[in-house]
């Protein structure tokens, strides 16, 4: 499929896949994290910059819980591509355990590891007890989470008592991930890089950019303001068959919120015979940035939301039911970002 495409993402914006590994309807966990590993291959040939699974506890379509597990998997399966958490819910963890899990991913697969961080569960409230982590103000414990974590990954000074091993000294790159304006400005007072979850909650997109940039303050990891921003994007050779296969992830979103979660459902002809006018204003309010067409029309979506935007960063996921057309869809978006990169570079030149 990606034999003939030898282009590689362009300098003026870098590109990447955030996977849930979802779980289609009539198969299974295993199926799933082989579909994340033949993704991620693809994504390596075609030149996309990282590849970050995310963590999620009780969701009938999602096999990536066990993120580190998963990441893991990926990375032996692949050679040169980043790969990473977006992210690890440090809430439902000590920060030891991440350090050593981490510190383990990057002894084995150095250089190429990444660790998003974010302050949700994942996950329903019932399910986050069955963590077994105590309730805290994460205002005030995720900070100081965030902290200890950076210091297992330092060098370990002398006399220290509890380290990271593996993980003392590795320095693997954290981000802080976010939907609110919370993580944007504990991001920008620690200089890290900040990833923004625009491709299911876009309402302070823009706000929490602002607040990231203006307070930025240069550390160790980070010299000067470093934001990924999310999107949807599900394209194919046609715009009717793009929109027909964005209707799974609209009956996912839809059924979460019906609070019957479930695995990946088969696209339908038309959503609005799933839904009501409330449900499909409010899926629509959730998925707003979402780029869904043939190649000129997701490539007309995505430049224009880049030039609006100006991030760093574009991480874009697609929930879709059948494998080769998901891997088809990323495809076409890394064909439509080359071409957006030479855009841009001819532009800046």
């Amino acid at each position: 499929m990606a034999n003939d495409f030898s282009v590689l993402l362009l300098i003026m914006f870098a590109f990447s896949i955030l996977d849930l590994a979802p779980i289609a309807e009539g198969a299974t966990a295993a199926d799933a994290l082989r579909n994340s590993a033949s993704l991620a291959k693809l994504a390596e040939q075609l030149g996309y910059r990282r590849y970050w699974l995310a963590e999620h506890h009780n969701m009938p379509g999602i096999a990536s819980a066990a993120t580190a597990v998963v990441i893991g998997h990926v990375a032996s399966a692949t050679r040169t591509i980043r790969v990473g958490a977006g992210g690890v819910m440090l809430p439902n963890h000590a920060p030891l355990v991440i350090a050593e899990q981490f510190g383990t991913l990057e002894s084995l697969f150095p250089g190429r590891i990444d660790l998003g961080l974010g302050r949700a569960p994942g996950t329903d409230m019932l399910t986050a007890r069955a963590l077994r982590r105590e309730f805290k103000d994460s205002d005030v414990q995720f900070p100081r989470d965030v902290q200890e974590l950076q210091a297992y990954f330092e060098e370990a000074q002398p006399g220290q008592k509890i380290r990271a091993i593996p993980g003392a000294g590795l320095r693997v790159p954290i981000w802080l991930l976010g939907s609110s304006l919370f993580s944007a400005q504990l991001a920008a007072i620690l200089g890290l890089p900040f990833a923004f979850a625009s491709h299911f909650a876009p309402d302070l997109l823009v706000p929490a950019l602002d607040v990231y940039r203006s307070g930025f303050q240069p550390s160790k990891q980070l010299d000067r303001p470093y934001a990924m921003v999310g999107a949807n994007v599900i394209a194919a050779d046609s715009d009717a068959e793009a929109l027909r296969l964005f209707t799974s992830i609209q009956q996912s979103f839809i059924g979460l919120r019906r609070g019957m979660p479930k695995q990946l459902p088969p696209p339908i002809a038309r959503i609005e015979d799933f839904a009501t006018d409330a449900e499909l204003a409010g899926v629509h309010r959730a998925l707003a940035i979402s780029f869904v067409g043939c190649r000129e029309t997701v490539g007309g979506g995505v430049a224009a939301f880049l030039r609006s935007i100006k991030p760093d960063e574009l991480i874009i996921t697609g929930h879709i039911h059948d494998h080769r057309a998901r891997l088809r869809s990323f495809e076409i978006a890394a064909e439509v970002m080359s071409t957006i990169g030479a855009d841009l570079d001819s532009t800046a030149a």
